[in-house]
């Protein structure tokens, strides 16, 4: 529902310089937490995001970076008050949370913290970051493994709780997170880099509060919700309103085994309304999505779709009604296991898109290839200290009506970098021999689909343990009008020698030897019409 903020004094100009200010905070906060991050999953690869709320916990700017963390970000405010009365809420305090079925997140190693932005003595918004961490204890190190069945072996929950009481670090919360993991050292690193993250953003905010005043700045931020919500409302309108089905299917829990997401989408003016009646129950396996991973991932592929410039706020989320069934993969219910959301992210993209191809077939998008997930760690050699590599490797986008799709990019809700070989094989005893764009791996066709990447890992540990997890390794990004299927992603040991091994598309803790290679070929995209 819209906010009741009059806007008959609505100055259309100081709201867009109000927003594109509050984006400069964003943009400001991210530099300020991967500069001084210690993993290179954050500092490196930028898997992390940044957000302005106002007082209400309405997100108002959040930038271009990680679309899953979206939905991480929406609602994290309101669990926040849901816990703490504001009035026992003091300037310099700050919250942290992880936990899905609590408010924290879309899985464990996704940290939030928040922080609430005092004018005087009251709350006038929150700014809030949210990182991956490497590692956040659990079975398997890096903290994600499809094969997980529950969350509790996936790391340490954490509901909201106060982790700086007015400027001070509080020691006690800080060191239960770093014992329950096993790169203690980046932990605390990466978490420092939160807060000072933070403190960056909340001063920013402050000085636009005290040169506009408090009574305009928040007017003025309502407004430009409103205005956002008016204009994706247009956007929908041009939409054919009708009904459009779609269905999709992640691995199950066991080999052969498969999950549907079905989706009816309902289009009428001004609305979209997303239903996932008849989507499978919850798997045990850590495929399932949780609900901040469904909203951001559809919020994600309509904005892509229908007005990709369209401010990434509140305001258009509005217009989003999501129906699904409770114990569903699209909705799981608790102990589910949930680390792998990001994969089966992108095959619930690809259902959101088909749906939306169907409206809009001049904006048809063909199914895409995920990322797939590697984690590798043990003993560096150079340094006697354990390391953990967490690392996703991009696949490659469908076909469009209109074009060829994108070669070795992320898809839909997925947006970390891959992380550059000179980085990886500083900090860690691995060595990449090759990295490449995987030939022949889109789907043909009229338009053809983007190719996915291969790439070599050497283990230079004298051990090391292996984690795998994927999706598009047994059910392939299908052609639309005729088009060819993407390939299959796969995991590959020690390629061309005696050894060879083709590993499974979902593993824990797979032992690894000095001089090993690992070879990741990532999945392609699907084709478009007849070639």
């Amino acid at each position: 529902m819209s906010m009741n903020h009059s806007t008959s004094n609505f100055d259309p100009i100081q709201a867009e310089v109000v927003a594109r200010f509050l984006l400069g905070v964003t943009e400001e906060m991210s530099a300020a937490l991967m500069r001084t991050a210690f993993s290179p999953n954050i500092k490196e690869r930028g898997d992390c995001s940044t957000a302005v709320f106002d007082a209400e916990g309405n997100v108002v700017a959040l930038p271009q970076r990680v679309p899953i963390h979206l939905g991480s970000m929406v609602g994290v405010v309101e669990a926040v008050l849901a816990k703490f009365d504001r009035n026992a809420i003091r300037p310099g305090d700050m919250f942290l949370a992880n936990d899905p079925y609590s408010g924290g997140g879309s899985h464990l190693p996704d940290i939030n913290v928040i922080a609430p932005v005092f004018v005087e003595d009251a709350i006038v918004a929150f700014v809030a970051c949210i990182a991956h961490h490497a590692d956040v204890g659990g079975m398997v190190p890096g903290s994600e493994a499809a094969v997980c069945t529950s969350i509790f072996q996936e790391g340490i929950r954490v509901p909201p709780v106060r982790i700086v009481s007015e400027g001070k670090l509080n020691e006690d919360v800080f060191d239960i997170l770093l014992l329950n993991s096993r790169t203690p050292e980046e932990r605390a690193g990466d978490l420092r880099a939160q807060v000072a993250a933070n403190n960056v953003g909340a001063r920013s905010v402050q000085a636009l509060f005290a040169r506009l005043g408090v009574k305009k700045t928040r007017e003025t931020m309502a407004a430009y919700l409103e205005f956002t919500e008016r204009r994706f409302a247009a956007a929908i309108d041009r939409v054919p309103a009708g009904t459009y089905t779609a269905c999709e299917y992640l691995d199950g829990a066991r080999q052969g085994e498969t999950a549907a997401i079905r989706l009816t989408l309902t289009v009428s003016p001004g609305k979209l309304v997303f239903d996932f009646d008849g989507t499978s129950p919850q798997i045990e396996a850590a495929r399932n999505i949780p609900y901040r991973a469904l909203i951001a991932t559809i919020y994600t592929v309509v904005k892509s779709l229908l007005d990709a410039d369209v401010p990434a706020n509140s305001g258009y989320f509005r217009t989003i009604e999501v129906k699904f069934p409770r114990g569903s993969v699209v909705s799981p219910e608790a102990p589910a296991a949930v680390g792998a959301r990001s994969m089966s992210s992108a095959v619930l993209g690809d259902a959101v898109a088909s749906a939306l191809s169907q409206a809009l077939p001049e904006k048809a998008l063909a199914p895409s290839g995920p990322h797939q997930l590697i984690v590798l760690a043990g003993t560096d050699p150079r340094t006697g200290k354990y390391f953990v590599n967490y690392e996703t490797i991009a696949g490659a986008m469908g076909a469009r009506a209109y074009r060829d799709g994108v070669d070795a990019v992320r898809v839909h809700a997925s947006g970390a970098a891959n992380l550059p070989v000179e980085a990886l094989e500083h900090a860690y005893p691995l060595l990449v021999e090759q990295y490449a764009l995987r030939q022949d791996s889109g789907g043909g066709g009229r338009y053809r689909g983007g190719r996915g990447v291969v790439r070599d890992y050497r283990v230079r540990a004298d051990a090391a343990v292996l984690s795998l997890s994927s999706e598009r390794q047994n059910v392939p990004a299908e052609g639309v009008q005729g088009g060819g299927k993407g390939a299959l992603g796969v995991f590959i040991l020690n390629p061309g020698t005696p050894d060879e091994k083709v590993l499974p598309s979902a593993a824990a803790e797979i032992q690894l030897c000095r001089n090993d290679l690992l070879r990741v070929c990532t999945p392609g995209g699907a084709g478009f019409g007849v070639g």
